[in-house]
């Protein structure tokens, strides 16, 4: 047969952990989809209210370039992979704890990869 019947039961799920799993991914989806509408109704009505005072509509419109939303988001992800790699070799050979391992290169390599964006976007505009 294989597998026993304890070693089955074992990685078997209660139906109080599947409920549980399911409210907290329900009411996770519901927190972000209630910050998202109340963001996008409350701009809606700032720019409805702005422009029947006569305020001019060319201020709504973003005057930062989209290639620098694509760069600074890839290079962040690129610091961040940096970051795991560098805190699994940290941990690895026994210089830091797991967590302080991790966390700290993730945080240190991200941040350094937006002042590094920042820099090039300076460089880029001038």
């Amino acid at each position: 047969m294989g597998k026993s019947y304890k070693s089955l039961k074992k990685n078997q799920k209660s139906m109080q952990d599947i409920t549980r799993d399911l409210f907290v991914s329900i009411a996770a989806f519901a927190g972000i989809f209630g910050i998202v509408y109340v963001f996008l109704m409350t701009r809606n009505k700032e720019r409805m209210a702005m422009l029947e005072r006569g305020v001019d509509p060319t201020l709504f419109t973003s005057k930062s370039n989209s290639k620098s939303h694509t760069l600074k988001l890839g290079m962040l992800c690129v610091g961040i992979a940096i970051g795991i790699l560098l805190g699994n070799l940290l941990y690895k050979n026994d210089w830091l704890d797991e967590s302080v391992a991790y966390l700290s290169m993730i945080f240190l390599c991200g941040g350094m990869s937006l002042i590094l964006n920042f820099i090039i976007d300076r460089w880029i505009k001038n």
